[in-house]
């Protein structure tokens, strides 16, 4: 047989193209439920969403919620903290943001709870010193400073804490998630 001879495919090609495809399909039904098994659970769907009534939350005062294993900062601004933090909207930042980016009323402030630095949780209690020069949330780990808007101001942070989704619904509550 000369090099410049054609062969045509025989029944010996078509054996191993059927199997081939027989083994992946058969693969792939074998490992579907192993795949699904990785999706989450419906009660943890179930739990994915929260909703909260902020009617009882004072001007001036901050509570923390929890979503998905995290803690949420739900914070109802009084108007010298909403004017600081507009007041500061062109100031240099580590993560540059203005205030209107970051809520969707200016009264209320809703963020994930965990500085972007290495995780930890910041605080931001109601005696000022532990608030930091912008009134916000100081983590004590590594001494990154937040202002009324989340915005990272000073410290290792790389960047500002993290918006959650949120919608305010008709009935005045907050849905998260």
């Amino acid at each position: 047989m000369s090099a410049k001879a054609i062969t045509q495919p025989g029944r010996r090609d078509f054996l191993y193209i059927a199997t081939g495809s027989v083994a992946a399909i058969g693969t792939g039904l074998v490992g579907w439920p192993f795949i699904d098994s990785l999706n989450p659970s419906a009660d943890v769907m179930a739990m994915s969403k929260i909703e909260v009534d902020p009617s009882s939350i004072e001007v001036g005062q901050r509570i923390t919620v929890k979503w998905n294993s995290k803690p949420v900062f739900i914070c109802r601004r009084t108007p010298k903290e909403i004017a600081e933090a507009e007041a500061d909207d062109h100031a240099k930042l580590i993560d540059p943001a203005t205030d209107d980016e970051r809520v969707q009323t200016k009264e209320w402030l809703i963020v994930i709870g965990i500085c972007t630095h290495l995780g930890c949780v910041p605080i931001g209690q109601r005696i000022p010193q532990n608030r930091g020069p912008w009134h916000g949330w100081y983590c004590p780990c590594h001494g990154s400073i937040y202002d009324t808007a989340g915005r990272v101001r000073r410290g290792p942070a790389p960047r500002n804490l993290d918006l959650p989704p949120y919608a305010f619904g008709a009935n005045g509550t907050v849905q998260i998630g």
